[in-house]
């Protein structure tokens, strides 16, 4: 366990330096990683899915600064084409395993794809990006309610949607 929590935390660090300069970025980051961690803790996910996630969770927009060199555009399947590259090379600085790796990546890859979604890690990827964008885009209350209703599958998630913008 602790050497999990080692390898969690230099990628934190990791994406610190990655995002310099950019506070929005970290601030954004961070706290889809603390809905990811707080939602599969609750949705009882297995201790490998449970790291995968978190992982996913702190490098899951390190697409949008190639996209944005490149392209001038942070578009969500751009970071999805752009993202996993720069997250492998990352996550094996920090000592991750490859299949762990891959799986990374691949969430990475698709976090803004919202169809055929394979796997705990994913959805609740998906959820904690959801509960993050939707109060960073001062989203309005229909948008978040129909959000809540068609995207989000876990008890917890739908709940903290729920309670975090009054929808009840």
């Amino acid at each position: 366990m602790r050497a999990r929590e080692l390898a969690l935390d230099a990628l934190f660090q990791s994406m610190i330096e990655y995002e310099q300069g950019d506070p929005r970025r970290i601030q954004h980051f961070v706290k889809v990683h603390s809905f990811s961690r707080l939602i599969g803790h609750k949705e009882g996910l297995d201790e490998e899915t449970q790291f995968i996630l978190e992982a996913a969770a702190y490098v899951h927009d390190i697409g949008i600064k190639p996209a944005e060199a490149l392209y001038g555009s942070c578009d969500g399947r751009l970071q999805e084409e752009l993202g996993p590259g720069p997250a492998k090379e990352m996550l094996e600085s920090c000592g991750f395993g490859e299949p762990q790796i891959e799986r990374v990546a691949y969430l990475v890859g698709h976090h803004h794809t919202y169809t055929d979604i394979d796997g705990m890690d994913y959805q609740i990827l998906v959820e904690a990006d959801f509960l993050v964008n939707l109060y960073e885009n001062n989203s309005p209350k229909e948008a978040v309610r129909n959000a809540c209703e068609r995207i989000f599958r876990t008890d917890t998630g739908k709940s903290i949607c729920r309670t975090m913008f009054g929808l009840d």
